[in-house]
């Protein structure tokens, strides 16, 4: 088989498996007791959300990422779920690993609850409660859920002698590496495993003899997996199902079924599991449509993961499954029940060098450990993988227990106590969370307004899907509607025509002065030459120069207090390098204000303050913008909420009317503006006023929003006294596809929820 793959394959067709990752999580309270509150409700229905649910208790959360190719996707999305949940359940915190935390009496766990629809997943639970008890339910993990890609599939099985259907070659695949997971799972218990210890309160529900470690803690010397071992959830009785066909295993359940042992398919606990197209409908779709994927469940939650899972062991699960195809089997018999006791062994002992069984012979753990290891390794360089270093980090942890989470954790418990050290770990990585806030992990080459809109999205359990990644255009879908959007708010809901009028600021000021609204008055030019004979007639008056169609502040120069001709003369020469026609205004008195209009409501207002820098008597304005530009709230290409003040020709020209330059040293607490206008794309900063602009104001800008026809637009408005509706007042423009994160996460103020108005507008939520 090795040499086959070698043949047919390269590195990166052998590293394309769909990998997606589900992981349960108990939500607690600061002090490390179990959360009876409901599950959040800003989640939508259990049954129906995609990506965040529950599993056994109302109190644990369970949150799936899609199937992806990409590791190091699967991984992130995993850690922006996190991030999405532990921001919505207010003061609770998320418990960091398998084993619970301090946890009550049976009849307190609150189970699930669901809708009419899941009525039965309610039911399926509370049996489970009365027989293996609310306890153990508890117990949380990681579910690992692989495919090979479907290429590598067919191209070996058009390489083979084609005795079986394709559907019976590619069950046989799936088959073959499940069995050599289940015989080889011990590995993973050991590598990966990280629930040594357990709380007091979980004492009667484990049948071990433990000894106290720390003021609240238990385990037994040598312990790696309460959660794979005696102690685990598992089936009253071991199960071996057949696993030479598909059609032996779907009998083997059934037979389980009908003799009483379980109830239903779903009660197998199985190490791993045969996963099918149609969940619904599991047994029939298996055996109709053969084997979709398969589902490890030996992963315990690793505690120093906020995602729960490192990226290095997937990459080391990724080999895995690459040497269970390639791994010839025993013929040995008994090989389910000694996989088992291997388990069982290194779940419970596997610190220590225990004793396995291989094929009915005795050898021990770091001796067959490091066989399979190097196994792996030569496979890596045969197969010129490229992940030496993943194995030999595997390496080095089963020579040197010291080196496994298991051991690390246990020393963690020892120093600080079970409940301390896990809610230590939950605070921290809450606040991971709200660092992280304003992004999506994993997303964040995507403008931070597609991230936010995605993020909302993910939420509430709408799918959502990447279209064009370099033009942020997703896709969002909520059964069977679709909504496409490019860039967070360029939606079906606005018309071309509309989009046009705000592009073309002469045509946005007659469409706005024909309904009465104020704009500034001026001229246009479509040519240096043309603007070059009008100079004279504005020097020295309060004036902008900009480009007619453009946006996020480029090619603008702003003169409140007026100009001379050589200095409108440049201004005009960088608009010109924006569009062919040139606008000329009058400057109106005030400052600026940004109406942020969803579909007829003003559900933002900002205050953008230019560029700017505080002086400290010390440093010069360069020195300055380079001190303030390493706030990590400002960045490059919209995805922070903030951007990084640039020094440039538009700057220097403005602090020539100041008599500065950027080698000029600001006085201690003087303000230096270093731009007229205050567009963040520019490097401005910004307030929120929402809640502070007279309502009279909010409807002029609905007023200019209708005018245009537009269903999301950014209203420019200038007022001299925010605070007095009867103050001066002029829209100086209207924006299409306006951003939302400066709205969402302003520097000072009120944070927004405005991708929720988007989602509403798009009749999503």
């Amino acid at each position: 088989m090795l040499k086959k793959i070698k043949e047919l394959f390269i590195p990166q067709q052998l590293l394309k498996g769909n990998c997606g990752i589900e992981r349960e999580m108990l939500r607690v309270d600061k002090n490390g007791y179990l959360s009876f509150t409901d599950h959040p409700g800003i989640f939508g229905d259990k049954v129906l959300n995609p990506y965040i649910t529950t599993d056994f208790s109302e109190s644990q959360v369970e949150i799936i990422t899609p199937a992806l190719d990409k590791i190091e996707e699967t991984y992130s999305f995993s850690k922006a779920l996190y991030d999405i949940v532990a921001l919505e359940i207010g003061d609770e915190i998320l418990w960091p690993q398998s084993m619970p935390c301090f946890i009550p009496e049976d009849d307190e766990i609150p189970v699930a609850k669901y809708s009419e629809e899941g009525r039965e997943a309610e039911e399926y639970r509370n049996k489970l409660l009365k027989k293996y008890g609310g306890k153990k339910q508890l117990i949380s993990g990681i579910h690992y859920n692989y495919s090979f890609n479907e290429e590598i599939i067919r191209k070996l099985y058009e390489s083979s002698d084609k005795e079986l259907t394709y559907k019976e070659y590619k069950n046989s695949i799936y088959l073959k590496v499940a069995r050599n997971y289940l015989r080889y799972r011990w590995i993973i218990v050991y590598l990966l495993g990280a629930a040594p210890v357990i709380h007091e309160s979980f004492l009667n529900g484990c049948s071990c003899k433990l000894k106290q470690i720390s003021e609240d803690g238990y385990t037994v010397d040598g312990a790696v997996s309460h959660r794979n071992g005696e102690c685990g959830y598992r089936n009253k009785e071991e199960l071996y199902p057949n696993y030479d066909t598909v059609e032996d295993y779907v009998e083997s359940i059934n037979k389980y079924v009908n003799d009483g042992v379980i109830d239903s398919y779903k009660e197998l606990y199985s190490q791993v599991r045969l996963k099918a197209k149609n969940p619904k409908n599991f047994l029939n779709s298996l055996l109709e449509d053969g084997i979709s994927y398969l589902e490890y469940r030996s992963i315990d939650i690793n505690p120093f993961e906020k995602g729960g899972i490192s990226l290095n062991d997937l990459y080391f699960l990724q080999l895995l499954n690459i040497y269970m195809l390639i791994k010839e089997e025993s013929s040995y018999d008994k090989w389910q029940q000694e996989a088992v006791r291997n388990q069982h062994l290194v779940a419970k002992y596997g610190i220590e060098n225990v004793d396995l069984i291989k094929d009915g012979e005795i050898i021990d753990r770091r001796s067959w450990g490091l066989e399979i290891l190097n196994e792996m390794k030569a496979m890596n360089s045969e197969l010129n993988l490229g992940k030496e270093d993943i194995i030999n980090e595997a390496i080095a942890k089963m020579a040197d227990s010291s080196l496994t989470y298991a051991y690390k954790y246990r020393k963690l418990i020892e120093e600080k106590g079970y409940i301390k050290a896990n809610v230590d770990l939950a605070e921290g990585y809450k606040e991971s969370a709200y660092n992280n806030r304003f992004k999506l992990e994993g997303f964040e080459d995507l403008e931070l307004s597609t991230q936010i809109l995605m993020k909302e999205a993910i939420k509430r359990g709408i799918k959502t899907d990447i279209v064009d990644r370099s033009e942020n255009f997703i896709s969002l879908t909520k059964g069977e509607k679709v909504e496409y959007v490019k860039q967070a708010t360029k939606t079906s809901k606005d018309n071309y025509v509309t989009v046009l009028i705000m592009e073309n600021k002469t045509v946005t000021k007659k469409v706005l002065a024909k309904e009465g609204i104020k704009v500034p008055v001026g001229e246009e030019f479509d040519s240096l030459a043309e603007a070059k004979i009008c100079i004279n007639n504005y020097i020295g008056k309060p004036i902008v120069i900009k480009p007619k169609s453009t946006n996020f502040g480029t090619g603008i120069n702003i003169f409140p207090e007026g100009a001379n001709a050589e200095d409108i003369e440049r201004a005009f020469e960088i608009a010109f390098k924006f569009d062919k026609t040139v606008l000329i205004e009058e400057f109106i008195k005030g400052k600026e204000y940004r109406f942020l209009v969803i579909d007829d409501k003003v559900v933002g207002i900002l205050h953008r303050v230019p560029a700017n820098v505080l002086g400290d008597g010390v440093k010069t304005i360069r020195e300055l913008v380079e001190l303030k530009n390493k706030n990590p709230l400002r960045g490059k290409g919209y995805v922070t909420p903030l951007e990084k003040i640039n020094l440039g020709e538009n700057e220097a020209i403005f602090l020539k009317q100041q008599n500065k330059d950027f080698d000029y040293v600001p006085l201690a607490g003087e303000t230096v503006y270093l731009r007229e206008n205050s567009n963040i794309s520019t490097g401005g900063d910004s307030i929120d006023y929402t809640d502070d602009i007279p309502q009279k104001f909010k409807d002029i800008a609905v007023k200019a929003s209708k005018a245009a026809g537009a269903k999301i637009c950014g209203v420019d408005m200038m007022l001299e006294d925010y605070s007095d509706e009867n103050t001066n007042y002029a829209i100086i423009e209207i924006n299409f596809n306006p951003a939302i994160h400066i709205h969402s996460y302003p520097f000072i103020g009120t944070e927004r929820k405005i991708a929720v108005e988007v989602l509403k507008l798009l009749e999503l939520v």
